[in-house]
C-alpha cells in the first residue's frame, strides 16, 4: 500500500511537471484574434483558378506585436521563450492566397509547425494542378491548424488527390 501511494504521488507529480509548460503557447490560432484573411493587394495571380498572391511581407514590428497581443490577450508566456522556437504564420497560407495583415497571422511554436507545415506545400501544388479550389483548401488548412490530430489525415486526403 506505502508503495502503491508512493507511486501514485510519483505519477500526480509527473503529470503536473508535464503539463506546467502546456499553456506557454498556442497550440491553435484564435479566430477571435486571427479569423484569416485573404491577400488583396496580390502581386501576382496564380494556377488555373487565379487566385490573388501577396508576397511575404511582415515586417519584425509586427511579429512583435503578435505575440505581445496573444501574450497579453490569452496568458501565453511566449516572450519569455526562445523566439527561434516560433515563427509567426499565415492561417491562410501566403501560396493559398493568405494575407500578411494581422488577421492571418499568429505565433506558431516549432512543435505545432512540425505538424501542419508538411500540409501547405502539398496543398498548394494541388492547387496549382487545378485539382483543388482555393474554399476547398482553406478549409482543409483550417482544419488541420484547428485540429492538429486531424492534420495526418487532411496530408492525405490531399496526397490522394
Amino acid at each position: 500500500m506505502k508503495n502503491l501511494l508512493k507511486l501514485s504521488l510519483i505519477s500526480l507529480l509527473l503529470v503536473n511537471v508535464a503539463f506546467a509548460g502546456a499553456n506557454r503557447f498556442p497550440k491553435n490560432p484564435d479566430l477571435t484574434q486571427t479569423p484569416g484573411k485573404l491577400c488583396t493587394t496580390p502581386t501576382e495571380h496564380r494556377y488555373p483558378e487565379q487566385i490573388a498572391y501577396c508576397e511575404r511581407d511582415v515586417d519584425t514590428y509586427t511579429k512583435n506585436s503578435i505575440i505581445a497581443k496573444y501574450d497579453t490577450l490569452f496568458g501565453y508566456e511566449i516572450r519569455t521563450m526562445k523566439r527561434l522556437d516560433f515563427k509567426i504564420d499565415h492561417l491562410i497560407p501566403l501560396c493559398a492566397g493568405g494575407a500578411n495583415a494581422e488577421e492571418n497571422l499568429w505565433p506558431q511554436h516549432k512543435s505545432v509547425y512540425a505538424i501542419t507545415d508538411p500540409i501547405e506545400p502539398v496543398l498548394c501544388e494541388k492547387m496549382s494542378q487545378g485539382k483543388l479550389k482555393q474554399a476547398d483548401a482553406i478549409k482543409l488548412i483550417l482544419r488541420a491548424k484547428l485540429n492538429l490530430d486531424q492534420a495526418p489525415a487532411v496530408l492525405k486526403e490531399l496526397q490522394r488527390m
